[in-house]
């Protein structure tokens, strides 16, 4: 997932520097959510799950109130029919929105967890990278979509 990360932003870095912002982000969020599999149970997972949690709803708000409305802007700006092409990744992106929000309300304080709270959590963690994996690649491809419509013109000037 790392490594999926870090070709994005070699492929689509220069975008803007909110993209350029956004995927180090990404790459934050990422590395945490590995760093918790390190963890034992008690303050620090508390601690590496509520930052965490922390990034992941930073990532989604800059994703959804910052770079998905600046593609769009741009998009549009081209008028090429792009914002076109990507407007059914929006519906597909949302349940991981969803997903990430219930994962957040859940274990975003995260104290004195029961048996079945820690148990339930391994597999809500599995679930959650999944999940993000889906939106990575699901939001790599509103990016290129985007990008790779108005890279000739971009190019030309």
């Amino acid at each position: 997932m790392l490594e999926k990360c870090r070709n994005a932003k070699e492929r689509w870095g220069g975008v803007s520097d909110i993209i350029d912002q956004w995927l180090e982000q990404r790459q934050q969020l990422i590395r945490t959510l590995f760093s918790l599999s390190d963890c034992e149970i008690g303050k620090p997972l508390n601690e590496q799950l509520t930052l965490f949690c922390d990034l992941l709803m930073d990532y989604l708000s800059s994703g959804h109130f910052e770079v998905y409305e600046q593609l769009l802007l741009e998009g549009s700006e081209f008028d090429d029919g792009s914002v076109d092409k990507v407007q059914g990744l929006f519906p597909r992106i949302q349940p991981t929105t969803n997903a990430a929000l219930d994962f957040n309300d859940r274990y975003g304080a995260f104290d004195s967890p029961t048996l079945r709270e820690i148990r339930d959590f391994a597999e809500e963690l599995s679930n959650m990278c999944e999940t993000l994996e889906d939106r990575f690649e699901l939001e790599d491809e509103l990016i290129e979509v985007l990008h790779n419509a108005h890279r000739p013109v971009a190019d030309e000037a």
